[in-house]
This record gives structure tokens, C-alpha cells and sequence, in this order.
């Protein structure tokens, strides 16, 4: 296994934790749980550290794929850059949540207001980690991007009204 492998093996981990911990955390605001917020912050930070992992292990995947044919560089780069916004909103997620977690533990008066802002760092980093996502599909996978479809008919006739 090496490093192309492990990015596209963790680029999962961020998207999905950072909404999932969302969820948990709603969850755990709605129904007073300290234990449920606790969860959801240590979801938040393995989600971090995986964010750190994918945009590290980012250059090797870049190298792998960009001599391949069919693979445009503008790609890649929107994906790279975008990457970065994600990268450093997940960072603050997961140190909020650190210290959402400390508050917690501590059972501070700011527990619940902790929690809400946390809530609210995890939906952008949910939307800024999607969008990093979507980007480098788009690298390998075409279809995504495939906004002029047209239904072909037997024989390979548009069907298309004329």
C-alpha cells in the first residue's frame, strides 16, 4: 500500500465524520447527553487527523495520476486548492472540539453554547470537506461532470425532438 492508496482510502473519513459527528452532536444537544457530545467531539477529531492524513498523503496521489491519459491538470489543481479551506476548517473543528471536550469534562457553564458553535464549525467543514470531495472525483471519475447527457435510440439516433 502506498501513499495513493492511503488518500484515497481517508479522504472518506473526513466528509463522513464531519457530518455523522454533526448529527451525534445534534443528538447529544437535544437530549442534554454529555456523553453523546463527548462522542461526537472524538468523532470530530479522528476526523481532523484524517483530514491532515489525506492532504498529506495529497502530493503522492497527485504525482500517481497526473501523467495518465485523460487526466486534465486544472483538475487537480482546483481540487488542491480547495483542499487547503477544508484542510484548515476541519483543524478548528477538531481543536474546538478539544476544547468542547475539556468543557464538558469539566462541566462548565459554557458546555452547551461550546456545542452549538462546534455544531455549526462542523456543518461549513461538512460543506467545504464535500466540496473537496466532489473535486477530486472529478479527477478519475468523468461521469460526474457529465452535464451534457443525451439519450441515444437504437441505432444511435438522438432522440432528441428536432
Amino acid at each position: 500500500m502506498n501513499q495513493t492508496h492511503i488518500h484515497l482510502l481517508i479522504t472518506h473519513l473526513p466528509i463522513f465524520g464531519s457530518i455523522l459527528g454533526g448529527l451525534v452532536l445534534a443528538h447529544g444537544l437535544w437530549t442534554k447527553s454529555n456523553q453523546t457530545k463527548i462522542a461526537a467531539y472524538n468523532i470530530f477529531i479522528i476526523s481532523a487527523i484524517g483530514a491532515g492524513i489525506a492532504y498529506l498523503t495529497g502530493e503522492a496521489a497527485e504525482e500517481t495520476v497526473e501523467n495518465i491519459q485523460g487526466i486534465a491538470k486544472n483538475m487537480i489543481d482546483e481540487h488542491e486548492d480547495f483542499a487547503v479551506f477544508a484542510l484548515v476548517s476541519l483543524i478548528i473543528l477538531g481543536v474546538a472540539s478539544i476544547g468542547g471536550l475539556f468543557l464538558t469534562l469539566r462541566k462548565s457553564a459554557l458546555t452547551s453554547t461550546a456545542a452549538i458553535a462546534i455544531l455549526f464549525i462542523s456543518l461549513i467543514s461538512f460543506g467545504l470537506v464535500a466540496r473537496t470531495g466532489y473535486l477530486g472525483g472529478q479527477i478519475r471519475h468523468t461521469e460526474i461532470n457529465n452535464s451534457t447527457t443525451t439519450t441515444q435510440g437504437q441505432g444511435g439516433e438522438s432522440e432528441d425532438d428536432d
